[in-house]
């Protein structure tokens, strides 16, 4: 190979050959027939993309709210954690850089861990995300959490059930003390059909600019659909607190799925001046509590 030439990555085409060879009929269609802005799920509430103008238009005041937010987090001493978690191709990344693209990077940060390292893993479950909570003033936004237990690691089999069983009976707690002390917890769930997955696992793949974020989770969770679907029911069924409840969000259109996310999280933050006719209504034809997941 010519030195000036780089290697390919290692999952480019493993998208393209899962498409052509094994997905489902119904998919491939769905995704053939499908418009440059049409919804892929034929069960989603909308036929087609929201208009950018109107989606820009109520963006922009979202964002002026989220720097609000920001300003009462600091003066105030707030501290705020939120939780991205979805299907692989959902959003999370796009979401959580629209909330943050404004804010002060030294109060509003992300946390995407890497896989454990062997000293983690011999940790307590919950102690490597301990280290990554806000302090006073500060916004945590993370990009997958301590959630990976209940779904990711279920899939692949990279935990027992055990291991699953004491996580489950130690969340509550975990969660209602982190409540108690007065942090602000918000988990979002971001959902997309298995269609509309595919077809931005296929624009990544050809994008050069993207491939660098496919992984063989990715690659090899495509053909796990009903696992993963059984694993995000059981633990949204057995982490939907009280005091810690889950927002999902059908975020098979990004415009709507991102306005919906930063609407429910000013929502959960009390700060000064806060503006509702600017936030607006919260669509609940496409975001709501778990029941969501059946629609």
């Amino acid at each position: 190979m010519p030195k000036d030439e780089l290697a390919p990555l290692p999952f480019v085409g493993k998208i393209t050959r899962y498409y052509k060879n094994d997905a489902p009929k119904q998919i491939r269609q769905a995704i053939e027939k499908a418009g440059k802005d049409d919804m892929l799920d034929p069960s989603y509430p909308y036929p087609v993309e929201m208009d950018k103008g109107d989606y820009e238009k109520h963006m922009e005041k979202l964002q002026r709210e989220l720097v609000k937010m920001m300003h009462d987090v600091v003066t105030t001493g707030k501290r705020v954690v939120v939780v991205f978690e979805g299907r692989d191709a959902a959003g999370k990344g796009g979401t959580i850089e629209r909330v943050r693209e404004n804010l002060n990077p030294r109060s509003a940060y992300i946390v995407a861990l890497p896989k454990p390292s062997e000293r983690e893993a011999d940790q307590w479950y919950f102690q490597r995300y301990i280290d990554w909570l806000p302090a006073k003033g500060e916004v945590a936004l993370f990009d997958r959490s301590w959630y990976n237990r209940g779904v990711v690691e279920r899939v692949f089999g990279f935990s027992t059930e055990d291991d699953r069983i004491k996580f489950f009976r130690q969340l509550p707690s975990f969660e209602e003390m982190l409540v108690e002390d007065g942090l602000i917890l918000v988990k979002l769930w971001l959902n997309v059909g298995r269609a509309e997955q595919l077809k931005r696992f296929l624009d990544r793949e050809g994008d050069p600019l993207k491939q660098w974020k496919l992984s063989s989770i990715d690659v090899d969770g495509l053909a796990k659909w009903d696992e993963y679907t059984q694993a995000i029911r059981d633990t949204l069924q057995q982490s939907n607190l009280k005091g810690a409840p889950w927002t999902v969000i059908r975020s098979d259109d990004k415009k709507r799925a991102r306005i919906a996310a930063i609407q429910t999280i000013l929502n959960a933050v009390d700060y000064a001046g806060r503006d509702k006719k600017a936030i607006g209504k919260i669509d609940d034809k496409i975001a709501g509590g778990p029941d969501m997941l059946e629609r």
